[in-house]
């Protein structure tokens, strides 16, 4: 009888790799759409205050995912159980979505993607306490200097003010928004209940919307629509459709298959693409010291993800 070979042992090593290359290219492409909301998002700031432009977003944002959810994807109209995870999930990312466009009124969209930056090591440090994840000392050298090249930028490269500690209020404000969702990442896998990651993404859309209505539905429904410009509605379906909807499920599938550091660490790119898209919009270049600043948490970001987890 002739002898049965066994299975290749490195087939599921290569799937497990091919799985986190997957997680990876989401969060490259995440980067991409963050850099995005921005730039867009400072347009739309300087016509709406930040209460209602957010409700705004995020009511479009629930009927985007829920024709994804119940509609493309087909999942069951149910209630979830434990609808307080959703609370708490949408409370974070209401608080992270106000700061920024509270922060986009005194500051850059370059300073805020800077302070986003610092994201992927307070993720790191919130791993540990939820998910009893400990962050390789390599991938921590790798958050640190993206994080220090995040710090050059906010500060524009300019080393009297690192001295001074001149932080800008813009900065401070996102930095409290910016907390709130590194908790949120590693909590996305804490509360999994095994949902659709569609239907997972409409409950917590409807949390935030929740959460948004009291501070915004006042100033929402005395918006003069007719008076707002054209870049505005574009701005705004960008990010309920694109930013909102998109970088969720994109976050979702991410969390799934890569170390809550490693995921948010792709937020280490989002200076580079708002320069290089302010650029491209005709806001101006940032200065060399600047760009310096921006390659150097790329190269952090590098490190990071070469290394294992």
């Amino acid at each position: 009888m002739t002898k049965r070979m066994p299975a290749p042992a490195g087939l599921s090593i290569h799937a497990k790799g091919h799985e986190k290359l997957k997680g990876h290219l989401a969060m490259l492409l995440f980067a991409v759409l963050i850099a995005g909301s921005f730039s867009f998002g400072g347009l739309a700031a300087r016509y709406m205050e930040a209460e209602p432009l957010m409700l705004w977003r995020y009511i479009l944002t629930v009927v985007v995912m829920a024709a994804l959810a119940f509609g493309a994807f087909r999942v069951p109209v149910a209630l979830p159980k434990q609808a307080w995870r959703f609370l708490l999930l949408g409370g974070l990312i209401a608080v992270y979505m106000l700061t920024m466009f509270m922060a986009l009124e005194f500051t850059s969209p370059v300073a805020t993607g800077a302070v986003f930056t610092l994201m992927p090591l307070l993720s790191a440090g919130f791993a540990l306490p939820v998910l009893g994840q400990r962050t390789r000392p390599g991938v921590l050298a790798g958050l640190l200097i993206a994080a220090a090249g995040a710090v050059w930028v906010i500060f524009r490269g300019n080393i009297q003010a690192i001295l001074a500690f001149d932080v800008g209020a813009g900065e401070m404000i996102f930095f409290v928004g910016v907390i709130c969702h590194a908790l949120y990442v590693p909590l996305i896998r804490r509360f999994d209940r095994g949902e659709s990651a569609v239907a997972f993404g409409f409950w917590v859309t409807v949390g935030a919307t929740l959460w948004l209505m009291p501070p915004g539905i006042g100033g929402l429904v005395e918006t003069d629509f007719s008076a707002l410009p054209f870049a505005v509605y574009a701005a705004v379906t960008y990010l309920a459709v694109v930013t909102t909807a998109g970088t969720f499920l994109l976050l979702q599938y991410a969390s799934m298959r890569l170390p809550a550091s490693k995921v948010l660490g792709y937020g280490y790119l989002t200076p580079s693409f708002i320069i290089l898209l302010e650029g491209v919009l005709g806001h101006g270049w940032a200065s060399l010291p600047v760009l310096a600043g921006a390659l150097v948490t790329a190269g952090g970001l590098a490190l990071m993800a070469l290394l294992p987890d």
